[in-house]
């Protein structure tokens, strides 16, 4: 009994793994497929159905040629400030971030011994200068030498030239503003020892500011003085207009660029020199032409190719590139206006295939 029992069971195990053997077969040739019968009818109406697209009715228009790069503002003068000569400060009359006018006395360093110099030559100075009259006068009557004369006369024109001198020094003690500007932190007090190399503080004029920036070869013939440009600065919605006084003599050799400068009157005082600006120069325009995008044209065996939408279907048509921006193409032959130019999908356009406008 036992035997009949297992041939049974191996029998039944045989059964199984054959009929899971034969399923997929038996499936594929009596059962339809429900996801081909669904999916099959969808593929044939995707490729018959015409392409959806966007289009653009041409018409002429004017065309420029926008350069953008960034630059720099820097101030129009800029020095650090500093004594001439040692001595120890004893006077300080600016006030820290104030504006100064060139001339203005700034700092002074002691100069009690050249003026205490100085007021024992003026003091010799009418002695010397009567015995010069004196002595012309007896010139005159033949009653002194020429010789005479011109001794007393050295030694007034040695006295003048002693006090221009100690003049100069007494000025080498004083710091004043070379220009017109705005004066920053100090960097000294009174009392300190100060000598040239001691730096006191910076005077900046800001008015007007210059902006440094660089252009690249194309541009290179393009910028010149008088050149009108637009910039922005970081967190201003305003724009700025200011004009090339400067450009470089030659291109740099290693960045083959151009390094030139425009002059902002800056008259308020509201930008400051640092920030970095956006600049944007209209090289040249162009009136009334006609201008499609970049991404419609596409070159082809040495072709340069668009489409236009015409009864539905896409007809192909080689035109002439004329300027081309970073955006725009302006197109010399083979468009006209009021044209309807295909502008999207052109990669998957061929001549003559139906399309529908999105």
């Amino acid at each position: 009994m036992k035997k009949h029992i297992k041939i049974i069971v191996v029998v039944l195990i045989l059964l199984l793994v054959a009929g899971m053997a034969l399923f997929p077969f038996i499936k594929n040739k009596y059962l339809p497929n429900k996801e081909m019968t669904e999916n099959k009818p969808a593929v044939q109406n995707t490729r018959n159905a015409p392409l959806n697209i966007n289009v653009d009715v041409l018409k002429y228009e004017n065309m420029n040629d926008i350069f953008k790069t960034k630059g720099i503002l820097i101030p129009d003068e800029e020095v650090d400030l500093s004594f001439e000569t040692s001595g120890k400060v004893t006077h300080i009359y600016f006030k820290e971030g104030s504006k100064v006018k060139k001339g203005e006395l700034l700092a002074k360093v002691n100069d009690n011994h050249l003026q205490a110099e100085l007021r024992k030559l003026k003091a010799q100075l009418p002695l010397a200068e009567e015995r010069v009259f004196r002595q012309k006068s007896l010139l005159e009557r033949d009653a002194v030498s020429q010789e005479a004369y011109e001794s007393v006369s050295t030694e007034l024109d040695k006295l003048k030239a002693d006090i221009d001198l100690v003049e100069a020094r007494i000025e080498q003690t004083e710091l004043r503003a070379p220009f017109d500007g705005i004066i920053g932190l100090r960097f000294v007090s009174e009392g300190t020892y100060a000598s040239p190399s001691v730096l006191i503080a910076r005077l900046t004029k800001i008015t007007p500011l210059k902006i440094e920036f660089s252009v690249n070869e194309r541009q290179a013939n393009e910028i010149k003085e008088g050149t009108v440009l637009n910039f922005t600065v970081e967190n201003d919605l305003s724009t700025y207009q200011a004009n090339v006084y400067a450009v470089e003599s030659s291109l740099d050799e290693k960045t083959l660029s151009l390094k030139a400068r425009a002059l902002y009157s800056n008259t308020s005082g509201k930008l400051k020199p640092g920030h970095s600006v956006n600049i944007e120069i209209n090289l040249r325009e162009i009136k009334n032409t006609l201008v499609i995008p970049s991404l419609s044209i596409i070159a082809e065996m040495g072709r340069d190719i668009v489409y236009l939408y015409k009864g539905g279907k896409a007809e192909q048509v080689v035109v002439t590139k004329g300027m081309r921006t970073a955006s725009s193409i302006q197109i010399l032959h083979g468009l006209n206006e009021g044209d309807t130019l295909i502008t999207s999908g052109v990669m998957q356009l061929r001549n003559g295939m139906d399309v529908v406008i999105n």
